[in-house]
């Protein structure tokens, strides 16, 4: 990751705006945003194989393929839709590079689980909240770039932020369920 990239994910992390302008939003800039992230999947893709399961190593390769892509192509067809096409890579590239904020504030999250734990609140229900307040964290983000980026009303921001999301368990979730309706059907 570039420093003007680091310095926009940290800005944007934080709810400020001024983060959109650090990063390279052109053709170029949105795969340099996508590589780290097929490249574990190939990493992944490579153990797997190298474990003897070249079809869950495929599976997987597939899956972690239409997951990293499907919000490009959901929110690509939203935003031309939306008359936003123009200021579209400025969303997806800065989208994309701030998920590297998940897993620290998974992270918190489950630090802040603990200290519910141990502070007499049950597991289940520590667990729950840690798991809300990442929830909570990760859709605001989405909706602030979204709505920055793109210059969105707040109803289509959350619209988008939805549609974007559902999409991409949907696309994510149905080869799942059916690979799984075929292995219990033979």
């Amino acid at each position: 990751m570039s420093l003007p990239a680091a310095i926009g994910v940290a800005r944007l992390a934080r709810f400020r705006a001024d983060g959109l302008a650090s990063f390279d939003a052109t053709p170029v800039g949105l795969l340099n945003a996508l590589a780290p992230w097929f490249a574990f999947a190939l990493v992944a893709f490579v153990l797997m194989l190298v474990q003897g399961s070249p079809i869950g190593a495929l599976g997987d390769l597939l899956g972690t393929t239409v997951a990293l892509l499907a919000p490009t192509v959901v929110s690509h067809a939203l935003a031309r839709r939306w008359g936003r096409e123009a200021a579209w890579l400025r969303y997806c590239v800065a989208f994309t590079w701030t998920q590297w904020v998940m897993p620290p504030a998974l992270l918190l999250a489950m630090l802040g689980s603990g200290m519910l734990v141990a502070i007499g609140v049950p597991d289940a229900a520590a667990e729950l909240l840690g798991a809300l307040a990442l929830l909570t964290y990760a859709l605001a983000l989405h909706g602030f770039i979204a709505r920055r980026a793109l210059d969105l009303s707040f109803w289509r921001t959350v619209a988008f932020v939805a549609i974007v999301n559902l999409g991409t368990g949907v696309a994510v979730t149905v080869p799942v369920l059916l690979r799984g309706a075929l292995e219990g059907s033979a």
